[in-house]
């Protein structure tokens, strides 16, 4: 708790809650009940909240209204709190008896005039009566009267707090049990998700990616204490072909190949955009084939699979007699390239929500390298200089300013580490284009410590997209060309590529291969391009994946 770790940790998960954890620091139970009462608007609004945290850490006076509440209010620092030291206080100073105590809160509660006028002077008149002078017994009324709009029941706050500690035990004694159930709790609300599995993997659990011969319907742990990805959280495959699957392979044993799994299955339930989802997501790799190939003869497979469930039905025997009809029907499988990760990785987001095979920004690690501070696992305070990160963006919140302009706040995540970005107005107005989720981005900033979570954080200075920051930061893009292709049909086929990106500041150069030795050719500057992404696919495409290279 004292760390922040308390994503899915019952009423202490919020990202506000999370600050206010790391700043009481918690050590024993009677610590965690104040919590859920403290963090509402009121106490928060108040001051309260920095008070009561100042007072338990000592670095501010504990003072109560009367020493005869010392015993009421010593638990929570000398802060009235929750609604039952309302009640103590009536009864300690002004002699209320319990159900009078309690119609004192209720009359605080509600702020009704007449009834709090009733009840004032009856609090005053008792406290004299005990000894308390009137003005001290005033100003304690006026006192009890501004908490018990912010006061939270201790019995909730208690009950609650129970269970907040529990789950924290669990997370903490058996992660893996405890991320798989949550997991699969809210399986069916995709952000959730993405939010639970980032959590897990940076508890160091590893996440298996689902299979269709090995995962159940929910998230489950292996002998090794890895959680298997359960089948139900894959959107676009339902519950009732999930049920369909599983009992099958409970029956009889599991898929051999895509013809097998067609074959056994009841293609009205798990029908042919189930199996899509369950190929993308990378629930069929199991069957031997990559996901191009699978998804790419699907149909025919599917086709396949229905003639000969027919001719079984019909009772039909083929030419060579008792050969096995179903092994006589297996259908060749055209070959396919696999799908570049690109490809892959955004296949998984449909799917399953997440990247979980790999991650968008790897094939630019090597390229940011040149102008960037490094990994965000490696980011440190900038101290007065401004440093240059990249990564994907995660989550997006916008918010207006008391000026009335709107910012952003953006996570940035590069597979090493998350960052949170602030976008203030002015910067926001200039990049609100680019702030889109999945984008990468370069961002260049300054970083500073999260006083509240005790992360790493950074104020945007500047946003910029792949391209943008390529042409910034490039001296010139080299194409290495065999002599082979030194021929008219290949400039003709260059020249088309590029001249759809001409018009940047990023300069060309070519580097014929020959035999023994190297003819560079500079293009005129008037064939300088916009050095995207999807330029570079198209060369790397034209020429072959090592020939195309963004020189720093």
């Amino acid at each position: 708790l004292r760390a922040g770790q308390t994503t899915a940790v019952f009423q202490l998960e919020s990202r506000g809650m999370k600050e206010l954890v790391v700043k009481l620091q918690p050590t024993c139970f009677e610590d965690i009940v104040p919590l859920v009462a403290l963090f509402r608007p009121g106490p928060l609004q108040s001051g309260m909240v920095d008070d009561f945290v100042n007072r338990r850490h000592g670095r501010a006076r504990i003072e109560y209204p009367h020493p005869k509440l010392e015993k009421i209010l010593k638990p929570t620092y000398g802060v009235i709190l929750y609604q039952e030291q309302v009640m103590q206080i009536a009864q300690e100073l002004a002699g209320y008896t319990l159900g009078g105590a309690d119609l004192l809160r209720r009359a605080m509660g509600k702020k009704k005039v007449e009834e709090m006028a009733r009840e004032r002077q009856k609090f005053v008149d008792g406290s004299v009566e005990r000894g308390v002078l009137k003005a001290q017994a005033e100003k304690i009324f006026d006192l009890m009267e501004k908490f018990a709009g912010y006061g939270f029941n201790k019995s909730h706050s208690a009950a609650y707090g129970l269970i907040a500690y529990q789950t924290a035990w669990l997370k903490a004694h058996y992660p893996a049990e405890f991320m798989a159930a949550v997991l699969s709790s809210d399986m069916d609300h995709t952000d959730k998700v993405v939010r639970f599995f980032a959590d897990t993997v940076s508890q160091g659990i590893k996440i298996l990616p689902p299979n269709i011969n090995e995962s159940d319907y929910k998230f489950t742990v292996n002998d090794a204490g890895e959680i298997v990805y359960g089948l139900g959280a894959i959107k676009g495959a339902g519950g009732a072909a999930i049920d369909v699957i599983l009992e099958n392979r409970k029956a009889q044993g599991p898929f051999a190949d895509l013809f097998d799994f067609c074959c056994r299955i009841d293609m009205r339930k798990a029908n042919k955009r189930v199996m899509e989802a369950l190929i993308k997501s990378g629930a069929m790799d199991a069957l031997g084939k990559h996901r191009a190939e699978l998804l790419e003869n699907l149909p025919s497979v599917m086709q396949a699979a229905e003639q000969t469930l027919r001719h079984q039905a019909q009772q039909q025997d083929d030419l060579f007699g008792e050969v096995d009809i179903s092994k006589q029907a297996h259908p060749h499988l055209e070959a396919i390239k696999p799908w570049p990760d690109k490809i892959r990785l955004q296949a998984e987001k449909e799917t399953l929500g997440l990247y979980l095979s790999g991650h968008p920004m790897t094939p630019y690690r090597q390229e940011l390298a040149n102008f960037t501070a490094g990994t965000l696992a490696k980011l440190k305070p900038s101290g007065k200089n401004t440093v240059i990160v990249a990564g994907l963006v995660a989550g997006i919140r916008t918010m207006m300013t008391k000026r009335g302009d709107r910012m952003a706040f953006v996570t940035l995540d590069d597979d090493t580490a998350r960052v949170e970005l602030a976008v203030f107005a002015d910067v926001y107005r200039e990049a609100k284009d680019l702030l889109q989720s999945d984008e990468v981005l370069v961002v260049e900033g300054d970083v500073s410590i999260d006083d509240y979570t005790g992360s790493y954080r950074m104020s945007c200075k500047r946003v910029m997209s792949m391209s943008q920051a390529r042409e910034q930061f490039a001296r010139r893009l080299r194409l290495n060309v065999a002599s082979d292709q030194k021929d008219q049909s290949f400039s003709q086929a260059l020249a088309d590529v590029l001249k759809a990106y001409r018009g940047g500041s990023c300069p060309i150069r070519i580097h014929y291969q020959q035999a023994k030795a190297e003819a560079v050719l500079p293009l005129d500057r008037s064939w300088a391009v916009r050095p995207e992404d999807e330029l570079l696919d198209q060369l790397k495409a034209l020429l072959n994946q090592d020939a195309v290279e963004v020189e720093y």
